[in-house]
């Protein structure tokens, strides 16, 4: 749905965002690789408004911080 602007179940185009983030005590749509809220990665959510298919993403900026944690595992 990222890419494509349309849900890979329905093939419907009404599709919303829902940005992650990272709130007081680490709530909010995010992993944390380490202890601090500013070690908070954000998560994307890609949501069908027509059947709810939801998917969610990493920003490409990101993916290097998760795979130096030690949080993360292959």
């Amino acid at each position: 749905m990222k890419n494509t602007k349309t849900c890979p179940k329905c093939e419907s185009c009404d599709i919303v965002i829902v940005d992650g983030y990272a709130g007081a005590y680490g709530v909010g749509n995010n992993i944390m690789t380490g202890v601090t809220i500013f070690s908070a990665v954000p998560v994307d959510r890609f949501i069908c408004c027509k059947c709810g298919y939801s998917e969610e993403w990493v920003r490409k900026e990101d993916i290097e911080k998760l795979k130096k944690s030690k949080k993360t595992h292959k």
